[in-house]
Parts: C-alpha cells; sequence; structure tokens
C-alpha cells in the first residue's frame, strides 16, 4: 500500500490506543429523515487517500456509500475528484475527508444514510454504537455487541462490521478484539494498522 504519494495528494486538497468502555456522542451524523426527492440522484466521486482510492457516494446531503479500493470495472461509474465541477458542498465533504487523513481533522462531522444500503435491525444497531467511538479510542466486538443488547453475539458483530458499507465515517476500524489483535477489517488488515496508527499519534483538532 502506497501511502506517501496519496498522503501528499489529501494534504493538497484541504498516546497511544486505548479501549473505550462506554458509548459516546457520534463522530458523524445519521441522517435522521429521508432525503427530499429532488435531492435523492446518487452522486459518486473517486478520491485518492492514504490507504487507497476511495469510492464515496452522496444522495443529497447526505453519504450513503464509500469504498475502499473498488475494483477497476466498478470504478468506472464513478467520477474522479479532480474532473467533478466543484461546489462549496463537495469542497467541504471532500476537504474533510482529507483533512483526516492528513491527521489534521478527528471529527469528519458528515452525515450519512444507511436507508439506501438496506441495513436494519440488528445490523443497524451495531452500527450506530461503532458510530460513536472517538478519534483515538477503541472498542471490542463484545463491547458493541453488550452496547446493541446482544451479549452473545460479538461474532456477528464482527460479520456485521466486514460489511460495513460506510467505513470510516462508521469507523469499524475502531472495533478490536483486543490492543494485540486488532481483528478483520472490510479494507484488509492492514488498512486497520495504518488507520489505528495514524489516530493513536494524534492530530490537531480542526
Amino acid at each position: 500500500m502506497d501511502t506517501g504519494s496519496a498522503a501528499t495528494a489529501c494534504r493538497g486538497l484541504s498516546k497511544r490506543l486505548c479501549v473505550l468502555p462506554y458509548p459516546a456522542k457520534m463522530e458523524a451524523q445519521e441522517r435522521s429523515t429521508p432525503a427530499r426527492e429532488s435531492a435523492s440522484e446518487t452522486l459518486k466521486v473517486l478520491m485518492p487517500s492514504p490507504i487507497g482510492l476511495l469510492g464515496v457516494e452522496l444522495a443529497g446531503s447526505a453519504v450513503t456509500r464509500l469504498l475502499i479500493d473498488p475494483a477497476e470495472a466498478e470504478r468506472r461509474s464513478f467520477t474522479r475528484l479532480h474532473d467533478l465541477d466543484g461546489s462549496d458542498f463537495l469542497d467541504e465533504v471532500f476537504g474533510r475527508l482529507s483533512e483526516y487523513f492528513a491527521g489534521a481533522r478527528r471529527k469528519l462531522d458528515l452525515e450519512f444514510d444507511l436507508r439506501p444500503c438496506g441495513v436494519n435491525g440488528f445490523a443497524r444497531r451495531v452500527l450506530r454504537e461503532t458510530a460513536k467511538i472517538p478519534y483515538g479510542k477503541t472498542r471490542t466486538y463484545q463491547g458493541i455487541a453488550d452496547a446493541a443488547d446482544r451479549p452473545e453475539a460479538a461474532r456477528q458483530v464482527l460479520s456485521i462490521l466486514l460489511e460495513n458499507p460506510i467505513p470510516i465515517l462508521i469507523p469499524c476500524h475502531r472495533v478490536i478484539n483486543e490492543p494485540a489483535a486488532p481483528g478483520g477489517y472490510v479494507g484488509g488488515g492492514e488498512r486497520k494498522s495504518w488507520l489505528l496508527e495514524m489516530e493513536s499519534r494524534g492530530g490537531e483538532p480542526p
């Protein structure tokens, strides 16, 4: 994974880990009402990052999906960020993501919407609990299962997070087995380790 050139591109756009025992306020905000019909058209943007290309899908003002290093065939359905006609809103969204990867932003404060992915029930509760984990902190799969009222379902939590439709905004890289064994990740173990290490170094708040 080549992080150097991508990190430089991200910057141009713009303590160690401890396990968190209790829920906190969400780092990104889940949309509570459906998008207006006039704003429901999906925009698909491909942006560079230190962990590879990111395919970001937006409907209205909410992120509805984020793919880490999408397959070549899928990339063709996205518009590359540098080919996109800019707007204040898009500059804000991708500027915040770039600042996060550069270590300059701890809270993304971006809206996301799980409805288009059809996530509900226990999976939705797991993702909501995961979205509460602050920058630089971690929780265990068991801790998330407990918070979602299914203490026997730690393995199911892992399975759900491996299918997380909006990683980074819903920071499933912060859910681990234990400090010495981070566990699986939707983007692969190497990317999970990179994100945890980046956050453990700490960045200056925006």
